[in-house]
């Protein structure tokens, strides 16, 4: 009886083993088929200011998994990177884990004054770079105020636009276009921190909730490839 108690033990032990193995495997090919997106960008990307958090990336993670798309983010911005930088650090970014690459610069060059023509080159260089890796991308706009006069803010704001129809994109106009207000026509404080540039939380909740829909359908694209 003592020798038949110990067998029956023996072999629940071994069958709660392979149980165990099993799940732990399956949980390794999960993590592994995992769609995996690069968020390269800023600080606002970044989520300069805020709680790590309530920074973009976190929250948008967030939205998509309360809206049925399981996807990593991986927060990939640094604050004050200009598109030459992040056209520079996207090599070393690229593992072979990525399935798709946000990029979200142009506000740097925007504030620096940079001509327009050397910001299109350096996102077309970038872009070129992940299409011959057979990586899709989507771009996020960024809209010029009249500072610099009309003729520079139509040849920058026609860049996103442009680089996402030549390359098959998913577009985004601008982080910034959900927190203009409607009667005023600028963006409004209440949304920004305190340097009157980045996001606060309720900003950030703004934004994602306009560019949520089309990170998932671009995250969708993915699946079908």
């Amino acid at each position: 009886m003592i020798l038949l108690n110990r067998l029956k033990y023996g072999l629940f032990l071994v069958f709660n083993k392979m149980i165990i193995s099993l799940f732990v495997v399956s949980s390794f090919a999960i993590a592994d088929n995992q769609v995996k997106i690069l968020m390269l960008g800023d600080s606002l990307t970044q989520g300069y200011g805020l709680e790590e958090k309530s920074g973009l990336v976190p929250v948008l993670q967030r939205w998509l998994s309360s809206n049925e798309t399981e996807v990593l983010l991986i927060n990939a911005g640094v604050s004050g990177d200009t598109t030459l930088g992040g056209l520079e650090r996207l090599d070393w970014l690229l593992t072979p884990d990525i399935d798709g690459v946000v990029v979200a610069l142009g506000g740097n060059d925007l504030l620096r004054g940079f001509d327009p023509v050397f910001t299109k080159n350096n996102l077309e260089k970038i872009f070129i770079q992940l299409k011959s890796k057979g990586i899709s991308a989507a771009v996020v706009g960024t809209i010029s105020p009249l500072n610099y006069g009309p003729e520079f803010k139509k040849e920058f704001d026609d860049i996103f636009p442009a680089l996402a129809e030549d390359y098959g994109l998913f577009y985004v106009d601008s982080f910034f276009a959900p927190l203009v207000d409607k009667q005023t026509q600028q963006i409004s404080i209440n949304l920004l921190q305190y340097d009157g540039i980045h996001p606060n939380n309720k900003g950030v909740e703004a934004i994602v909730a306009y560019i949520g829909p089309v990170i998932k359908d671009f995250i969708k694209s993915l699946a079908q490839l």
